[in-house]
């Protein structure tokens, strides 16, 4: 008889390590299972800047913002690590939405506020600024390096059990629970069969292979997740005197646009530069099939870019930077529950911002408490 679990959370990225915490937190027994190491690389959840971009108007995603203002807020005190440098975001470009963003996050008591180009240009003035600006003071940056490990800590002081280095290599759904083989690196007795009422599948890049092999996962049906390898890149620091808030930059028609593959992103990342980047552009790839090398023509496009918009960089002193998108055909997640089975995931590139909000939402699935939005449903 194998060990038998009440609530296995399977990827201890951001929303894996946000749902223990928030299981934990209720009293739940639960077990995280990493198939790597602390830190690793390999995934979306490294690095140590992510934009907390409030940018949305639509009243789901504005409504886990506020509640995620409180959330990471309260992971600061209780971890005593800062996760969130307010900064403020600046989003900017013939972007017909600005408005209603603009009125969606001030009805919510959020801070979005119109500038002219001009006076956004002499506030900071690394930007080169295009038509219209709106700056959200109540952004900034917030450091995965720092706050996975706060969430596992935090989980582990409340009894949830976090175990890296173990792969989960066979899941079958049974009508009662879920049937686990896992094999632990290093491990003397090869693979370990493990019994659970549930599992919040949290797997990244890895969903897919993870479910689609899944004996009788004959009954999941979710939106096809498209793994992409992105290559941002960290640029020099030209104006040493400039302030940078993290910044959006949407496109529009026309030779100005030229050469673009998308809307751009970046923010400072201390000691390393400024990180922009092309928002889900990258090569579809398979997840352990990466070779962690930038494509070459979009790279040399993200220089021009920073040539034209970026005056406080040196476009050509750059370091590229690797992570993955795992993204749904819409760019909504996929926060739902089949069966025994809890699925967070397609979190399309933007989902950082709201990882205490997305662990609430899974432990709310795994206990039974409340849906999640229609809008994340799995059968959409």
């Amino acid at each position: 008889m194998g060990t038998i679990l009440d609530t296995v959370v399977i990827g201890g990225g951001a929303m894996g390590s946000a749902a223990a915490w928030a299981l934990a937190r209720r009293g739940r027994q639960v077990t995280l299972l990493e198939q790597f190491g602390p830190g690793h690389h390999i995934g979306a959840s490294h690095g140590t800047t992510r934009n907390f971009n409030p940018g949305y108007h639509r009243p789901e995603y504005v409504a886990m913002l506020a509640e995620g203002v409180a959330l990471w807020d309260e992971l600061e005190q209780d971890s005593g690590e800062q996760l969130l440098a307010r900064t403020g975001i600046v989003n900017h470009g013939p972007d017909p939405q600005l408005a209603l963003i603009q009125a969606a996050l001030t009805g919510a008591g959020l801070q979005a506020e119109f500038l002219r180009p001009e006076e956004a240009a002499e506030r900071w003035r690394g930007i080169r600024f295009d038509q219209q600006v709106l700056h959200m003071p109540d952004g900034g940056q917030l450091n995965p390096e720092a706050a996975l490990p706060a969430f596992q800590r935090l989980a582990a002081a409340r009894g949830a059990e976090i175990r890296h280095h173990t792969r989960v290599v066979d899941l079958a759904i049974m009508d009662d629970g879920v049937r686990l083989t896992l094999e632990a690196e290093g491990a003397a007795n090869g693979t370990e069969v493990v019994t659970a009422a549930q599992a919040v599948v949290t797997a990244g890049g890895w969903t897919e292979k993870l479910l689609s092999g899944a004996a009788g996962s004959g009954k999941l049906r979710f939106p096809r997740l498209r793994v992409t390898q992105e290559q941002p890149a960290h640029f020099r620091v030209a104006d040493e005197g400039a302030v940078w808030p993290g910044f959006n930059h949407m496109p529009g028609t026309g030779p100005t646009y030229k050469g673009w593959y998308s809307p751009v992103y970046g923010m400072r990342t201390p000691g390393e530069g400024i990180k922009a980047g092309w928002h889900g552009a990258g090569p579809e790839v398979d997840p352990d099939r990466r070779s962690f090398l930038p494509e070459p023509v979009q790279l040399a496009a993200l220089q021009d870019y920073a040539r034209t918009w970026l005056p406080g960089v040196d476009a050509d002193s750059l370091e590229a930077i690797s992570c993955t998108y795992t993204s749904t055909p819409d760019e909504d997640f996929i926060l739902d529950r089949i069966g025994p089975v809890v699925i967070g995931a397609g979190f399309s590139g933007h989902g950082f911002k709201f990882t205490p909000v997305v662990g609430r939402i899974l432990a709310d699935l795994a206990t039974g408490t409340r849906p999640a939005p229609q809008i994340f449903s799995a059968s959409r």
